[in-house]
């Protein structure tokens, strides 16, 4: 029994790390793939330079963004979740 104690620092490592690390950074991208399925055109968002805008147009892997000086073509990854939410929060 006391082997066992010994190596149970070294058995609960992977579990730790599973999940403080692993999961959280897997529901993460969970959540900004359903972000970036659910964009409709006429969605203000925010992309993850900071840019600001409305949604013109949709395509599989890119979106139109409209902003005040024109229209810019970004990829959907490029919108940013979490700044869009605390855009909508205000």
């Amino acid at each position: 029994m006391g082997q066992i104690v010994q190596y149970l620092p070294y058995i609960l490592i992977p579990f730790v790390f599973y999940f403080f690390m692993i999961k959280p950074q897997n529901d993460k991208v969970k959540k900004e793939k359903s972000f970036e399925a659910s964009l409709k055109v006429g969605d203000k968002i925010v992309t993850k330079s900071g840019l600001h805008g409305k949604v013109a147009e949709l395509a599989e892997t890119t979106v139109v963004i409209e902003t005040m000086s024109g229209k810019l073509k970004m990829e959907r990854s490029a919108i940013s979740n979490e700044m869009n939410e605390a855009l909508n929060k205000k």
